[in-house]
């Protein structure tokens, strides 16, 4: 059985490993040290060695060299009403913008894009959602270095859409049920029928509409916006497609329609960025092995299909018979070529659902506080 010896150095680290790794409030650290150790501290004592702990932790993310850092991901997550600009490595996870401000406009963000550049931080492109202060502040900073958009906003934006059509069409045939169930009181309400008529044309219109929406978002999910997809001209055409399409749909309820129409209307080049870059990566796989792009780009496509699937085995097959020996590698190459072109910020969402628990104990947040916990991230890994 191994001993501790209890040393004040000791104490300090299990009261920030209370806070950091327990979510431990101040009290609740009083609390452990007098009922299980029998040490008397006050809660301005804990306070003061997180300020200590925070100032260290300050410093060294300051020598911090974020030069490795090719993909950034942006995003504001919040404490209350009080932003917080956070900025991740796509790679690696290492949150290196963690600060909160008062406002989330364009100089706000040009001035910590610019701090993190001194340290230097020089991605080849960044991922956020379409917040115009978060890349306004990119362009001020860094110029015409591309800002990718985020797939994920507009996917949920769209799924919000057809759910609610969905739901405003089932209400219509519970309406039509409702006004039918009432048939046999026609003689007391002789517009019954006409209002069963109209409840009927009201239905059909509702379900058909969002039918359609349904298909558009589906269309939008698995053959543009999808990660392994044909090249870039195809999605090009399909959403052009979607967007009119749902311009055609958008007099019946213009009110949820016509965002989700702006929005995609807005963002397409910045949506399909992904996809000029993975077609990048396969082309230099394709020049690597001496191989017809299109080859290369049927093995990607490939991953479309679950591996439970018999189709998927069977192009599996089919691709390694044209390939003969050249198969795995080039395989294994299109799956990593995949795995690093990301589409989205959502790491920053997860950093804000891991953050939260720490955020509930603290009514401010300072930025020594926020320079301890972004100290607790990985750091980037070496190219």
């Amino acid at each position: 059985m191994q001993v501790v010896t209890v040393t004040k150095t000791w104490l300090r680290q299990l009261t920030l490993g209370l806070s950091l790794i327990c979510h431990s409030s101040y009290r609740g650290v009083v609390e452990l040290m007098r009922d299980v150790l029998g040490v008397r501290i006050s809660e301005g004592t804990v306070h003061n060695v997180h300020q200590a702990a925070a100032r260290q932790a300050g410093a060294i993310n300051c020598g911090i060299d974020l030069s490795p850092i090719r993909v950034g991901l942006h995003d504001e997550i919040y404490q209350g009403s009080q932003p917080v600009l956070a900025g991740v490595d796509a790679r690696s996870t290492y949150c290196y913008l963690l600060t909160a401000a008062e406002h989330r406009d364009a100089d706000t963000w040009g001035i910590h894009l610019l701090d993190a550049s001194r340290q230097g931080l020089n991605p080849d492109y960044t991922i956020a959602d379409a917040g115009q202060g978060l890349r306004a502040g990119q362009k001020t900073a860094w110029g015409d270095k591309p800002c990718h958009g985020d797939v994920f906003p507009i996917q949920h934006q769209c799924e919000v859409l057809a759910n609610t059509l969905a739901s405003i069409a089932k209400g219509a045939r519970s309406q039509r049920k409702n006004l039918q169930a009432k048939s046999g009181k026609a003689r007391q309400d002789p517009d019954l029928v006409d209002r069963i008529a109209l409840a009927w044309q009201a239905e059909e219109g509702a379900h058909a509409l969002a039918g359609d929406i349904r298909t558009l978002t589906a269309w939008l999910a698995h053959d543009v916006l999808a990660l392994a997809g044909p090249s870039l001209d195809i999605p090009n055409e399909i959403f052009d497609f979607i967007v009119v399409e749902l311009g055609r749909r958008e007099h019946v309820d213009p009110r949820r329609i016509r965002p989700v129409r702006i929005a995609l209307q807005n963002q397409r080049d910045d949506l399909l960025a992904f996809a000029g870059v993975l077609g990048n990566k396969l082309a230099t796989i394709a020049r690597a092995h001496q191989l017809p792009e299109h080859v290369v780009r049927a093995a990607c496509v490939l991953h479309r299909k679950p591996r439970t699937s018999h189709l998927y085995w069977q192009g599996w097959n089919c691709l390694r018979a044209g390939m003969g020996g050249k198969f795995h590698a080039v395989f294994d190459a299109v799956a990593l070529a995949m795995a690093q072109t990301p589409r989205s910020s959502a790491l920053v969402e997860n950093l804000n659902s891991r953050l939260r628990n720490y955020f509930t104990l603290r009514r401010q947040l300072g930025g020594s506080y926020l320079d301890l916990k972004g100290s607790q991230t990985r750091l980037p890994a070496p190219t």
